[in-house]
């Protein structure tokens, strides 16, 4: 009976302002499911303006390096398969005689295309947030940060693909194939 009580009093404006705009945020997202390449030019607008705003204030390399080892990580799981061959025991369909094969499954990745990019603009964003705060800015002496980063991007793409040449597996496809008809299917269509 308590409970019924409490239920009953309306949404405070700040609960119907978070639903609205969670709402709203959520219509954007299923709106740009299937624009691609629209996404992926507006994360790289992101990532120019970011970097735009860390060159002029010249700081908050940290939050830079921070990122860019967060978006190596996303990078990394939308390179991996889903279920790791060296650890689970499995093959990695390689073609899609071995994917009819294997369960009717192609290759799945760890990070879909659209987790990858939700997560990589969510963090510029945030990124770009912080920098408007000092306190985040650590003085940091950043070629040290940048020349770790590179020797940690190097080293971690090499040993994914070694694992990609070691499995036999591309995490990509040229999309869809298109089949153009032979001559039965020219006649047919007369």
């Amino acid at each position: 009976m308590m409970q019924d009580s409490m239920d009953d009093h309306p949404p405070s404006a700040l609960d119907s302002f978070n639903a609205q705009l969670n709402s709203k945020v959520q219509q954007w997202l299923d709106w740009s499911t299937p624009h691609i390449m629209a996404r992926w030019a507006v994360f790289g607008g992101l990532v120019c303006l970011y970097a735009l705003r860390v060159w002029f204030i010249n700081g908050w390399y940290i939050i830079t390096y921070g990122l860019g080892i967060y978006l190596l990580n996303n990078f990394i799981g939308f390179l991996s398969p889903l279920a790791d061959p060296e650890s689970d025991g499995l093959d990695i369909p390689t073609t899609m005689g071995e994917a009819e094969d294997l369960s009717g499954k192609p290759f799945g990745r760890k990070l879909s295309e659209f987790k990858f990019w939700c997560a990589s603009a969510r963090a510029v964003c945030i990124s770009f947030f912080m920098t408007f705060f000092e306190m985040f800015n650590i003085p940091v002496f950043w070629p040290i940060l940048l020349l770790y980063f590179i020797a940690l991007f190097v080293l971690t793409m090499k040993r994914q693909i070694k694992h990609m040449i070691k499995h036999k597996y591309v995490p990509w496809t040229g999309g869809k194939k298109k089949y153009k008809g032979g001559p039965a299917a020219t006649k047919l269509s007369k």
